[in-house]
């Protein structure tokens, strides 16, 4: 299990730069204006061999300023609870605020590591002015310009050396389904679905506190661990609303399976909170079985599945690939075809094309439809191979690999997916110097 960073802090201070900086994406939109960061918010990150996930929290917050600082301080224990290191950011410019005073309050009752970075010395002077920052008593100040990355390697080494070692027990190396959602989805009533009364295969192992929790399934000639997330069934004091807690609470889970079952509530339709937990899901390669939970509940016409799935396959486009099944954990409604799809989509996504059939295969496809040419080159792509990873991954090889843009990527994957059964699993396409 990796390690999850939150980067904490007012609104300003400059999260975003920071978090697209340590994931190396552009994907936060950054902007003057207050509170415009926008959607992606979790990403990976690297150092020093070390990966572990970084979760910007400035994009959970609701910007008015009357409930402003409360949404904050909901982020900073929300964080907390569910983060193994916390990232406080402030900025040297507006020096300590009585909102930075009040965060560092909360932080310095928690055990969890926190380090403290000061944004935006990007002079001598203003490392003088960074000192105030001292009076927070926590520790030492990490001197950083996310703008332009000064300070950042020394404030990684501090974060990388501040992980927690996390013991894996004894947990066998057999498929892991993960149960997702946000919350009141009806998750819980998922797995008590799925494992029935039998109480005997049950045997919950959790890995530390915070880890997920996996429950044995074994009988019927399965076996395999349905992973649901440490806690999740007892309601904490945090609001069982918020966006923010819901996509936190199933990245560990995520992380830490090969399938994941996203549960959606089938009387509220496809949400903007399914949209980031299914974006963590893809950033994690992880196979997903998309389950509209609650089906029992919505009135029925002629072709009300049919019409559902199309609006669900318009939200998830480009990538519609996912299976769908409309599912009621109360009444047991297709309970058992939850397991065969997921079973299968762990199939699709361990299976390994032996390298002549995917040449013999893609070769031709490539010959008919080239690469168009970029700046007069021609591309030549020569040969394929599968990659040995965890999820479905080709490298193909030719003359100019920078030249191969994006279209053409997807145009190679969706032909992989009409040869070979890839359903619910995304598929990593590499172009490699020949």
């Amino acid at each position: 299990m990796g390690n999850i960073v939150a980067i904490v802090g007012r609104p300003n201070v400059g999260k975003s730069t920071l978090f697209n900086r340590l994931t190396e994406s552009r994907d936060a939109i950054v902007d003057e204006m207050s509170g415009v960061t926008r959607d992606r918010h979790y990403g990976k990150a690297i150092w020093n061999g070390k990966e572990f996930s970084v979760i910007d929290t400035g994009g959970y917050v609701t910007n008015s300023d009357d409930i402003f600082e409360d949404e904050i301080r909901k982020q900073v224990h929300i964080a907390i609870k569910e983060c193994d290191i916390i990232l406080f950011l402030v900025d040297v410019f507006s020096g300590v605020t009585d909102l930075d005073d009040e965060v560092a309050q909360i932080l310095r009752k928690t055990k969890k590591p926190v380090i403290l970075g000061v944004n935006k010395v990007d002079t001598p002077e203003r490392q003088y002015d960074a000192q105030e920052f001292y009076k927070f008593g926590l520790g030492e100040i990490h001197c950083i310009s996310s703008a332009n990355g000064s300070g950042t390697g020394d404030l990684l080494d501090a974060v990388v050396s501040s992980f927690v070692k996390n013991t894996k027990e004894d947990i066998v190396d057999i498929p892991k389904y993960a149960i997702i959602g946000r919350p009141n989805v009806g998750k819980s009533s998922l797995l008590n679905a799925l494992i029935g009364e039998e109480r005997h295969i049950v045997t919950p192992i959790s890995g530390t506190t915070r880890d997920s929790i996996y429950t044995r399934y074994n009988k019927y000639n399965h076996d395999f661990y349905l992973v649901d997330t440490a806690g999740i069934r007892k309601k904490g004091k945090v609001h069982e609303d918020l966006e923010f807690y819901s996509v936190l609470r199933s990245i560990r889970a995520i992380e830490s399976s090969d399938v994941c079952l996203l549960l959606i509530d089938a009387t509220r339709g496809v949400e903007s909170q399914d949209m980031a937990i299914l974006d963590v899901v893809r950033k994690n390669n992880k196979g997903v079985v998309i389950l509209v939970n609650k089906w029992d509940l919505v009135e029925k016409e002629n072709n009300t599945a049919r019409d559902y799935t199309k609006v669900i396959q318009e939200r998830i486009a480009p990538f519609k690939d996912i299976p769908i099944l409309f599912t009621s954990a109360l009444t047991k409604q297709r309970i058992h075809k939850v397991l065969e799809t997921a079973i299968e989509v762990f199939q699709n996504r361990t299976q390994k094309i032996p390298t002549h059939k995917l040449n013999e295969l893609m070769l031709k496809v490539i010959e008919d439809n080239p690469p168009p040419a970029t700046k007069g080159k021609y591309i030549r792509i020569k040969y394929v191979s599968q990659l040995p990873t965890h999820s479905p991954t080709f490298a193909f090889f030719c003359n100019l690999p920078q030249y191969v843009k994006d279209p053409y990527k997807r145009f190679l994957e969706n032909k992989l997916r009409e040869s070979f059964n890839f359903t619910g699993v995304p598929i990593r396409i590499f172009m490699r110097k020949k």
